[in-house]
C-alpha cells in the first residue's frame, strides 16, 4: 500500500524510540480521549510492536484497520471501537 492509498487518520500518535510496554500505553491513553469509529495512526520502533498492536486489538473493542513497516519503523492505524 503505497502513501497516496493509506487509511484516513484523525490523529496521528508517535511512540518511536519507546519500547515495551510504552507505546501500547500510551496509545490507550490517546485512545480514550478519542471518539467511537475515529482512526489513530500510530509509529513505533519497537520491534515487537506488530505482536503487541495485534494482541492489543484482538483482545479490546478496537480494529487495527492496517500496519505497515518501512525503514524499521511499524505504523498501525486503529479504529476506535464503540466502548
Amino acid at each position: 500500500m503505497d502513501a497516496q492509498s493509506q487509511p484516513h487518520y484523525d490523529t496521528d500518535l508517535d511512540v518511536r524510540g519507546l519500547n515495551c510496554p510504552l507505546p501500547i500505553l500510551r496509545t490507550k491513553q490517546h485512545l480514550r480521549d478519542m471518539h467511537p469509529g475515529e482512526c489513530l495512526r500510530v509509529q513505533a520502533t519497537d520491534p515487537h510492536s506488530v505482536i503487541d498492536f495485534t494482541g492489543f486489538c484482538d483482545r479490546s473493542e478496537h480494529t487495527l484497520i492496517h500496519h505497515v513497516e518501512a525503514d524499521g519503523v511499524f505504523t498501525f492505524w486503529l479504529r476506535k471501537g464503540p466502548g
